[in-house]
């Protein structure tokens, strides 16, 4: 299994000669509007990908742009309510895709695929991602907040070979989400460093930081992968933009 970061939140997976991409980015769309561009580059994946998965529906993890060739895309649930309550998320019908519940596997060619629980910080529908394939397990944890199912996933799931955790700990002071809130959107540095002991993690790669900070609507904290890396020791594994990392069969 070879695994190569797009950044911010992506992820490419290549195995059994085909191609996975999880949240791959392209760009972030009518959500520019507040939090401006992207402030690193963020390249496509390095060929068509068989499949896609899309963690949750927000505009810098679904873009559609990055999805509209893949002949599947697996995707949780789309939230309903008025205009605020989903706007920054991607309509259903841009991505279409399959809807894949909690702890439902699907299997498509070389790859074994199990969505588990997560919890997004603003309340929206959002999976994590368990990837098989070359007999190799990876977890993908989109943006999702600290919840209590680490412990299952890693019961039911483990054992991982590499997990890959959000880090930036974003302050969000969205005008359409007031008052906000002091605490963070995804996790932070040490919050991650947990996660990645309960999941009993041999490799956990810091994602989704250094791509937005634009305070006081989205601030980031300071040194995300620095702070994680510290608290997570051994175990972190740092992956800059285009690196790659091979897990052996």
């Amino acid at each position: 299994m070879l695994i190569r970061r797009l950044g911010w939140a992506g992820i490419e997976i290549e195995a059994g000669g085909q191609r996975l991409v999880v949240d791959p980015p392209v760009g972030f769309g009518d959500l520019e509007q507040f939090v401006g561009p992207p402030l690193t580059e963020l390249p496509p994946a390095s060929g068509p990908a068989d499949v896609a998965l899309v963690t949750h529906l927000h505009r810098d993890h679904a873009d559609p742009d990055a999805l509209h060739d893949v002949p599947l895309v697996l995707r949780p649930e789309a939230n309903d309510g008025a205009f605020l309550e989903i706007a920054a998320t991607t309509a259903q019908e841009p991505i279409g895709g399959t809807v894949v519940a909690p702890w439902e596997t699907v299997d498509s060619g070389a790859f074994t695929i199990t969505a588990v629980p997560a919890v997004d910080g603003f309340g929206d529908p959002q999976v994590s991602w368990v990837v098989e394939a070359d007999g190799r397990r990876i977890l993908h944890c989109g943006d999702t907040i600290f919840h209590g199912s680490w412990w299952r996933i890693r019961m039911r799931h483990g054992p991982f070979d590499a997990v890959f955790l959000p880090v930036n700990g974003a302050l969000c002071q969205f005008p359409h989400r007031a008052p906000g809130s002091p605490f963070p959107a995804d996790l932070d540095p040490e919050q991650a460093a947990v996660a990645a002991e309960i999941l009993d993690a041999p490799v956990a790669v810091p994602i989704h930081y250094d791509t937005i900070h634009h305070p006081p609507i989205y601030a980031q904290v300071d040194d995300p992968a620095g702070r994680f890396a510290a608290a997570a020791g051994g175990r972190a594994r740092v992956m800059e933009i285009g690196e790659e990392l091979e897990l052996a069969g």
